[in-house]
């Protein structure tokens, strides 16, 4: 091979290589921002008992959205509706405890 094709071969090369990620990156938003610290521990959470109803990305599946509950709800009463229910469709007590305490505080985040 010539001189001139590997000048050119080589950072090409190491460029493609360079756009493989490895996969071992933290999980980020979708807007590409690294997750809060409270959003990352009550997310699991979340996933565990609350995302069949209110969807994946929070957009609301059965349930309604929660992608600005912050915005109506303050993390007070958004803790007791997860505690005591609300209305016929959410049902009181899937959450309990400090996990309760601490999807509250998320999604009191949410404007």
């Amino acid at each position: 091979m010539s001189k001139k094709w590997m000048a050119f071969l080589i950072p090409t090369i190491l460029l493609a290589l360079s756009a493989c990620g490895g996969g071992e990156e933290e999980e980020t938003q979708e807007n590409g921002a690294e997750p809060s610290a409270i959003e990352a521990e009550a997310r699991p959470i979340y996933e565990q008992n609350c995302l069949q109803c209110h969807g994946q990305n929070l957009q609301g599946a059965g349930g309604p959205s929660l992608e600005k509950v912050g915005s109506k709800y303050s993390q007070a009463e958004i803790e007791e509706i997860i505690l005591e229910g609300k209305g016929t469709n959410m049902p009181g007590g899937l959450i309990q405890g400090d996990e309760a305490a601490t999807v509250a505080e998320w999604l009191s985040t949410l404007k």
